[in-house]
Formats: structure tokens, sequence, C-alpha cells
């Protein structure tokens, strides 16, 4: 049995700074052998407002059923106005879906955080944000949170995090999820 790792994060711009972090996050995840769904950017813009004009029973299935499966997750947001971006928490919104679950919400599943901007201010506070909402969906953040200052040339036009501490953080925070997945759901470790 493969662990399964849900990431989602970004912007409406792509290829956005946020979205390169989270697939960098991935990567431990990729070389263990597990499996990773991503839902980037320019799924997430897609998405209407959940339970608003335009959303149907279908909306958002794809993610909703790939969190329901996972063993872990990643989130990452851009720190808007010193919270988490509307793009991020609306797909949050769709996991409403799986209150009624026998594993409700985020339960029994480690998620890495990430958040993106400019400043360590609003990178910080929207980090914290995000620690509550996981809570909120009973999910186990992990020790790690990624608080990424984003710059022009942080990462190469092929997505490498050309920076040693963003990259050590991303890294940390992607272990930490597979490794909290391994442990949660009972797979051996791998790292």
């Amino acid at each position: 049995m493969s662990v399964k790792i849900v990431a989602i994060g970004g912007t409406v711009s792509s290829p956005s700074s946020t979205e390169m972090a989270l697939r960098a996050a991935t990567q431990p995840a990729i070389e263990a052998g597990a499996h990773v769904d991503v839902f980037g950017g320019e799924y997430l813009s897609d998405l209407p407002f959940y339970r608003g004009p335009g959303h149907a029973k279908d909306t958002g299935r794809e993610m909703v059923e790939a969190v329901r499966q996972s063993d872990a997750l990643i989130l990452a947001a851009p720190g808007y106005h010193g919270t988490v971006s509307g793009l991020v928490k609306n797909a949050l919104d769709y996991l409403e879906d799986l209150a009624k679950d026998s594993r409700p919400y985020l339960h029994g599943r480690s998620v890495g955080l990430i958040a993106t901007a400019y400043g360590d201010q609003a990178s910080m506070s929207t980090l914290l944000t995000m620690r509550s909402i996981v809570h909120a969906l009973r999910g186990w953040p992990t020790p790690m949170g990624a608080t990424v200052r984003t710059y022009p040339g942080l990462f190469s036009p092929e997505g490498e995090c050309l920076d040693d501490r963003a990259r050590m953080q991303l890294r940390l925070v992607g272990e930490q999820s597979l490794n909290g997945a391994m442990s949660l759901q009972g797979f051996p470790e791998q790292m």
C-alpha cells in the first residue's frame, strides 16, 4: 500500500511562487514513492465559491475525493493582507463535504503548511491562521511550518528553489508530512 498525499495551494497567477513552493515540498514524498496529487492555482481558480452561485454537487469532487483517500496533505497559501488568500480558503471550505465521513474532515492526517509572502510578518500570520484552520478540521499540523519570503529569482524557471533557507524549510515540511502520514496510518517510517 502506498502513501497518498494531496497538495493544495497556489494563486491565480501561474506559475506562482506559492505553487512552486508547494511542489518543492512534495519532492520527499515523490522520492519515497508516495502517490501525490497536486491541486494548484489553475484548479483552485476554477472553483466557484463553496455553496455559492455556480456551485454544483460535483464541483470540486476530484479534490475532495483525493483528500478523502489521502494519508497527509500539504497546504500552501500566499499571505494576502496578513492572512490566507480567499482562493485557498475557498478550496478548504470544500472540505466541508467530508464532515459526515467516518474519518471527518482531516481527522488522522498530518498536514504540512507553507505560507508565502513578500514580508515576514504576513507569512507568519498566514501560517498561524493555517494552523488554526487545520486544528478546526481535526488535522495534525506538522511541527515545521515553512514561512517563505518571496522575491524575484527565488525559484528557477524549472521550479527549483534557489534559496538555501527556503529550500530546507520546504523539504522539512515535505518530510514531516510524509513521516506523519506513515506514523498515523501505521506504515513503517522511511526517513
